[in-house]
C-alpha cells in the first residue's frame, strides 16, 4: 500500500513537474508538489502576485493546481494577448468556468451569437427602454422601503442596501418578476442567489467542501425552478433580450435543463456585479465629504438642466464628468476581474520594450489589471487612496492621459475587460448605477451610522470574479427626505 502512494506520488510529480526552457518566462513552481502555489493564490491573489512581481518581474510562470501560468502584468503589452485569436483561445478556460459554477455545457459557437443579442438589445432605443424600466422599478423598490411621512431613521449595511435593491431592479427589468405577471417575487431570487454568490468562488476553482457541495447543488435548483418561466414567452414579464436569448437556445436545440442553467448564468453576468460597484461608490463618497459634496453638486445642476431640457438623468448622452471619474476611482480601486486565455499553439509574446517570451502550448496567460495598471504607484500618485478627481482636469473635462515608463497607456483602467472579455452591458451599468446614487443621495437623507467609520477591507478571496466584495458591511441609515 505505502509503494502504491509512493510510484502514485511519484508519477503525478513527474508528469506535473517541469524545468524552464530558453527563451521562456521566468519559472516559479512553489515548494508542493502540483499545488505548487494554489494555496497562497487562492488566499490573495494580489498580495502573491505582487510578491512573486517584486521577484521576476513583470511576466513570470507559475503553477497553480497542477496548471501553468503565465501572468502579463506590462499594459504596454497586454494587446498582443488581447488581439490574439489564433494561438490564444478564451472560450477552452469559460467553458470550464461554466461547468464547475452553472453546470452548464453550450457549443463554443454559441457564445458569439449570445454577445450579438445581447449588444443589438443594450444600444440605443432599446437601451433607453431598459433605462426606463430600471427607473422605474427602482424607484418603487426604493419607495417600498420607506413610507411618505417615516421621520425615523432606518438602519442597514450599505452593501445589502445596494446589492439588494439593484438585483431585485434589475431582475424585474431583464427576468421579469410577480410586478410583471410573472408569480415569482424578486426577493425569493435574491436571497436564494445571495447563498449562490457565497459560494461561487469555491465552485470555480473547485475547493467545495462535502456539507458545501449539497448545499450549492440545493440552491442552484432552486434557482433554475425559480428561473424557469424567464424569457419563456412574451408575456412572461422578461425582457426583449432574455425572450431574444431563450429564443436562440430553443431553435440552436439546447433543451430546457440547459436553458435554465444558461438563464442562471446570465443572472450572474448581469446582476453579480452592479450592486457591489454602487457600494463602493456609494461607501467612498460617504467617507470622503469633498467628494460627495461635489456629487451633489453635480446632481443638483443637471436637475435643474432635466427640469428645463427634459432629459432624464439616466440619459447616456447626460453630462456629468465629476460622477464619471468618482465612479472611475471606485472601479479602480474594487474592480478585480482575471483576463484568461488558454494557449493552444505555442507562441511568442512580443513585449512593447522588445523582450519576447515563448508561451508553451497547454499553458494559460492572464492579465491581472488589479495590480496594473489600476493600483500601479508609477501610474497613479498614491494607489490606495480614494481620489474622486483622479480622472477629471482642471476644466472638468475626462483625463484619459496617464503614463509607464514615459509612454501613454492604452489600458489605464480596466474595470470593464477588455477584448472578448469586454462588458456588453457596460453603459446600461454605468446608468443604472448613477440613477441609483442619484436617488439615494436625492431622495434620501444617508449618512453613516458612525461618522468616523471607515471603509471595510476587501473580501481577498474573490481577486479575479468581477467586481470584489467587503469583509463585513458598512453600516448606513437614511429616511425619505421631506421635499421628497
Amino acid at each position: 500500500m505505502i509503494w502504491t502512494i509512493l510510484l502514485l506520488v511519484l508519477l503525478i510529480f513527474i508528469l506535473t513537474n517541469r524545468w524552464r526552457c530558453k527563451g521562456e518566462p521566468p519559472l516559479d513552481k512553489g515548494a508542493i508538489p502540483w499545488l505548487g502555489h494554489a494555496l497562497e493564490f487562492g488566499k490573495d491573489a494580489s498580495k502573491f502576485i505582487n510578491r512573486m512581481k517584486m521577484k521576476h518581474g513583470d511576466v513570470f510562470t507559475v503553477r497553480v493546481a497542477g496548471r501553468y501560468v503565465t501572468m502579463l502584468l506590462d499594459p504596454h503589452s497586454y494587446d498582443t494577448v488581447l488581439g490574439d485569436s489564433d494561438s490564444l483561445d478564451f472560450t477552452r478556460y469559460a467553458q470550464v468556468l461554466m461547468d464547475r459554477i452553472f453546470r452548464l455545457r453550450l457549443p463554443y459557437s454559441q457564445q458569439a451569437k449570445s454577445n450579438e443579442i445581447m449588444k443589438r438589445h443594450f444600444v440605443g432605443m432599446n437601451l433607453a427602454t431598459l433605462n426606463s424600466a430600471m427607473s422605474r422599478n427602482l424607484r418603487a423598490l426604493m419607495k417600498a422601503k420607506t413610507t411618505q411621512n417615516q421621520k425615523d431613521w432606518k438602519e442597514e449595511g450599505l452593501f445589502n442596501f445596494s446589492y439588494s435593491l439593484l438585483f431585485r431592479a434589475g431582475y424585474l427589468t431583464l427576468f421579469g418578476g410577480k410586478q410583471n405577471n410573472n408569480p415569482i417575487d424578486p426577493l425569493s431570487v435574491y436571497e436564494e442567489y445571495k447563498k449562490f454568490d457565497g459560494l461561487l468562488v469555491k465552485m470555480a476553482r473547485g475547493t467545495l467542501r462535502q456539507e458545501e457541495k449539497k448545499t450549492a447543488q440545493s440552491v442552484q435548483n432552486k434557482l433554475w425552478e425559480l428561473l424557469a418561466p424567464a424569457g419563456l414567452t412574451d408575456d412572461s414579464g422578461s425582457s426583449p433580450w432574455l425572450h431574444a436569448y431563450r429564443q436562440f437556445l430553443q431553435e440552436d436545440g439546447t433543451d430546457a435543463e440547459m436553458q435554465n442553467r444558461a438563464i442562471l448564468m446570465q443572472l450572474w453576468a448581469t446582476q453579480g456585479n452592479v450592486g457591489p460597484a454602487a457600494f463602493w461608490l456609494l461607501g467612498f463618497l460617504l467617507t470622503n465629504p469633498e467628494a460627495l459634496m461635489a456629487v451633489k453638486r453635480e446632481f443638483s445642476q443637471n436637475t435643474q438642466m432635466e427640469t428645463t431640457t427634459g432629459t432624464p438623468l439616466m440619459d447616456s448622452q447626460v453630462n456629468t464628468p465629476v460622477f464619471d471619474s468618482a465612479l472611475e476611482e471606485a472601479l479602480r480601486l474594487t474592480a478585480g476581474p482575471f483576463i484568461t486565455r488558454e494557449v493552444v499553439r505555442e507562441k511568442t509574446l512580443c513585449m512593447a520594450d522588445g523582450r519576447r517570451y515563448l508561451l508553451r502550448k497547454g499553458d494559460r496567460v492572464c492579465l491581472f489589471p488589479y495590480v496594473s495598471p489600476q493600483m500601479d504607484p508609477e501610474i497613479y500618485h498614491e494607489p490606495q487612496k480614494y481620489k474622486y478627481d483622479r480622472f477629471l482636469r482642471e476644466d472638468r473635462s475626462v483625463k484619459k492621459d496617464f503614463y509607464k515608463g514615459g509612454k501613454q497607456l492604452k489600458y489605464y483602467t480596466m474595470p470593464w475587460g477588455a477584448g472578448t472579455n469586454g462588458c456588453v452591458g457596460k453603459q446600461f451599468a454605468i446608468n443604472t448605477i448613477r440613477q441609483f446614487v442619484y436617488m439615494a443621495l436625492t431622495d434620501y437623507d444617508l449618512e453613516l451610522c458612525d461618522p468616523n467609520a471607515q471603509m471595510p477591507e476587501i473580501n481577498t478571496s474573490r481577486y479575479g470574479f468581477g467586481m470584489l466584495q467587503p469583509e463585513g458591511d458598512l453600516p448606513v441609515r437614511y429616511k425619505p427626505r421631506n421635499t421628497h
